[in-house]
């Protein structure tokens, strides 16, 4: 697959995979409902197309954990540990960012961007889950000895680190220096006015010279005539 067949899929995923409609609630936990029309995954679960609340969970010593609920917030699906991740445009719409993914398996979440937020939320996975998406997408991703029965105390305690596309665990903080930053674009600058020939002098001196240069050749000529003559 080439790299452009893959940043076309990739900007498929994201555009056609879901409808994002803001819930109004406060600001501090970033509710919001999110429907998909096709499986999604999530770090160690799939969640079937549906109508689901995503939020952050209020801790106070920790903003980067988030909990999927079902539309009407009465049934907790799962709880996420996630990382910050940064943007440099925000939007003034949510946006649920995929990684890519083998042949068969459903899209598979990466990061969480609330409108107008510069800092987004991305996922933790698994380990072994990890490994996988970073051969597949080739980029590293987070990872973390997650246990389904830990609870949100102990789910941050876990420390995380990145698994690579080599299937290497490095230091997470390498990932995130490592990232691209995202390009910004230059404002075009003025075009500068082209510049000007120098205006030339008055002709009158060069008559004055054209008219010196022929007396010269005319006394030349009268010479050379009475030579011959």
């Amino acid at each position: 697959m080439t790299k452009a067949l893959k940043l076309v899929m990739a900007v498929l995923c994201v555009g056609v995979m879901f409808a994002v409609l803001p819930v109004m609630a406060d600001n501090w936990n970033k509710i919001t409902k999110m429907t998909f029309n096709a499986p999604i995954a999530l770090p160690g679960m799939t969640l079937p197309a549906g109508t689901y609340v995503f939020k952050l969970l209020d801790l106070t010593a920790e903003r980067h954990v988030v909990q999927v609920y079902n539309e009407a917030q009465n049934h907790l699906y799962t709880t996420i540990l996630a990382i910050p991740n940064y943007r440099l445009r925000p939007t003034d719409k949510t946006v649920l960012n995929f990684n890519e993914t083998p042949p068969g398996r459903p899209q598979t979440a990466r990061a969480w961007f609330y409108p107008g937020d510069n800092f987004g939320q991305e996922f933790v996975y698994p380990k072994a889950e990890a490994q996988e998406l970073a051969v597949a997408a080739q980029v590293p991703v987070p990872a973390a000895e997650i246990k389904p029965v830990e609870t949100p105390q102990e789910l941050i305690q876990e420390p995380v680190i990145a698994i690579t596309p080599e299937k290497k665990e490095v230091e997470i903080a390498q990932v995130i220096e490592a990232k691209p930053a995202e390009p910004l674009v230059a404002p075009a600058e003025p075009t500068a006015p082209a510049p000007e020939l120098p205006k030339t002098a008055s002709p009158v001196p060069l008559l004055g010279l054209l008219g010196f240069s022929s007396l010269g050749l005319s006394a030349v000529l009268r010479a050379f005539a009475k030579r011959i003559s």
